[in-house]
């Protein structure tokens, strides 16, 4: 019956456009004129009106329906984290209830230290998820697109308009060759101390600024009973964390950059120093740092058991998760020394090759480039959006103090979250940090960290 209308309706259109053509000839005479609404006129608004319909059943009949599964891997298991994705899974199944959504999600220790080995396996053996989740900068580019395992999404880019509401810098950070190769989904700082305010005022102390006060701050804590930091590195990336946040600070901006572009040893001095401030601030921590991972050091904040904790956005939607409630229960400044640093990672989705479902997987990413998806994630993950067009009103305190910081400070690409340095350079200097929060020796760790810059090392131009 459809299809009958159709046709009913484009022979009917086909017929007024003839007729349209012959009035149209007669009026042309110049010696002709017309005044009011001529027959021509009315016939060329009937036109119109047949023709959009014609067009909008012929757009819904041939426009291909969504449908079979489409699988999202991430490392997103824990806490708000888990929530988030959720939520924003289930807003992408309902606006397209016949595609069914796999959650792939890995248990990881953080930054997907566990995932990341899974996902290499799988799209080595030809089984690739339709998406997964890849942190933007060097982990993205470095592992998958040079590699030739993935399609660039730059026509998303263009057909969406999102040139227009992301940040230049951070789509340079996405691009390649001229393409950009995934959608960024938030943007994060690694370098916030968090801190239990009650702790804090019952003490009569002020949030370090500087690494000198941060040691001032430990020993009134110590004094008092109460352990100064916590620290979890169970999982070997939060060694690397501590150390970019104490590097960014000693070393400086310039010189942070210096270290991943090659104009800078990494046996110099200021990575000597960056190591032994490291040894000083872990031996203010909790001594099950090892057993811990980055959960557990939140919660010891959140429970008075600690007074503070270095690390990133994702702290904030764990506090939350607990029922604290952000600049009341915890507050939050920038890791000692790094005030106008922000050293951004940012998660995101891409579109690898050979995949099951490349149209609900397309849509999949379009959709988490969009305001509404975004607004939807980032305020349960406690992470801040990359767009710049974003409702403020539906983030928390922290996550507008987030906001504020990232558009006046110094944006630093995070070694430990994939943007400053390569996956095998990382796995490297992981191993390095922890070997040497074992021994201790910051001369031979130095020499270490040079050599596998050296031998492993893709600088940035």
């Amino acid at each position: 019956m459809k299809k009958l209308f159709i046709m009913i309706l484009t022979i009917f259109a086909i017929v007024s456009l003839v007729t349209t053509f012959s009035f149209i000839g007669c009026k042309a005479a110049p010696s002709e004129e017309v005044t009011g609404t001529s027959a021509a006129e009315t016939t060329t608004a009937k036109e119109t009106a047949v023709s959009k319909e014609t067009t909008a059943a012929e757009e819904t009949v041939e426009a291909p329906e969504l449908k079979g599964e489409i699988e999202i891997f991430s490392w997103w298991t824990a806490g708000a984290d888990g929530d988030a994705l959720a939520a924003l899974i289930d807003a992408f199944s309902e606006k397209y209830p016949t595609v069914e959504v796999i959650n792939a999600a890995v248990g990881s220790g953080g930054a997907g230290i566990d995932a990341k080995p899974i996902l290499v396996t799988r799209v080595q053996g030809g089984n690739p998820p339709d998406t997964f989740q890849v942190h933007a900068g060097h982990e993205l580019i470095d592992t998958w697109v040079v590699a030739d395992l993935m399609e660039p999404v730059t026509f998303l880019f263009d057909e969406n308009d999102w040139r227009e509401v992301y940040p230049g810098d951070l789509i340079e950070i996405l691009s390649y060759n001229g393409e950009i190769w995934s959608v960024p989904l938030n943007i994060m700082p690694a370098n916030i101390l968090w801190y239990n305010k009650k702790i804090f005022e019952d003490a009569g102390l002020n949030p370090p600024k500087t690494i000198d006060e941060f040691y001032s701050v430990c020993e009134t804590l110590k004094e008092n009973g109460i352990t100064p930091m916590a620290y979890a590195n169970k999982g070997s990336w939060a060694n690397a964390q501590l150390f970019e946040v104490l590097l960014a600070a000693i070393a400086g901006p310039d010189n942070y950059k210096a270290l991943f572009n090659g104009a800078m040893r990494w046996d110099s001095d200021e990575v000597k120093e960056t190591l032994n401030t490291m040894l000083k601030f872990i031996e203010y921590s909790n001594e099950d740092h090892a057993a811990l991972e980055w959960d557990n050091a939140t919660e010891l904040v959140a429970n008075g058991k600690a007074a503070m904790y270095i690390s990133g956005d994702w702290c904030n939607g764990y506090f939350k998760k607990l029922g604290l409630t952000p600049g009341e229960d915890y507050g939050f400044v920038p890791s000692p020394g790094t005030e106008g640093i922000y050293i951004a990672l940012s998660d995101s989705f891409g579109l690898p090759k050979g995949i099951q479902n490349r149209p609900a997987t397309v849509e999949w990413l379009k959709f988490i480039g969009s305001k509404e998806a975004q607004d939807i994630f980032n305020p349960i993950k406690g992470s801040i959006p990359p767009r710049t067009d974003c409702d403020k009103s539906e983030y928390d305190a922290y996550q507008q103090y987030s906001m504020e910081i990232y558009s006046t400070s110094k944006i630093l690409p995070s070694l430990t979250h994939g943007a400053a340095a390569s996956e095998p350079w990382l796995v490297a200097i992981e191993d390095v940090l922890v070997n040497f929060v074992v021994t201790g020796d910051i001369e031979g760790t130095a020499a270490e960290l040079q050599r596998v810059a050296e031998d492993v090392g893709t600088f940035t131009k």
